[in-house]
């Protein structure tokens, strides 16, 4: 069954929004290297119930509070939500060493994650 693996918080100033989840709730965060606008987000110890996140730079497509959903195909998935009226905000790109991504919308204009595993992937 798939299920949400990852969350992203968009920010008008990334730096900004750390220093409010770190002192919030005490949440360990800290830059990527390969991209300097995106901080990754450990909300709590390995083995502890919840999932993890990222803070990044707020832009179009993605304006709100992203859900990232771990599917098995993003080609199949995405073919899914198209067939059940939803759309592609951005299609499938590659996440070095993670997997392949796209974002897509529902019926309701709610825009999600679609993530395939994949730590081959590359550029």
């Amino acid at each position: 069954m798939a299920r949400i693996v990852h969350f992203e918080f968009p920010a008008d100033q990334p730096e900004r929004a750390v220093k409010f989840y770190e002192g919030v709730f005490g949440w360990k965060i800290a830059a990527w290297p390969s991209m300097p606008e995106y901080f990754l987000i450990t909300t709590g110890e390995k083995g502890e119930p919840g999932i993890d996140g990222a803070i990044t730079q707020r832009g179009a497509p993605v304006t709100g509070t992203v859900n990232t959903v771990s599917v098995t195909s993003v080609d199949e998935t995405v073919a899914g939500v198209l067939a059940h009226g939803g759309t592609v905000v951005m299609p499938k790109m590659p996440v070095p060493g993670v997997g392949q991504l796209a974002y897509c919308a529902d019926t309701e204009g709610n825009v999600f994650g679609i993530m395939q595993f994949d730590p081959n992937a590359m550029m």
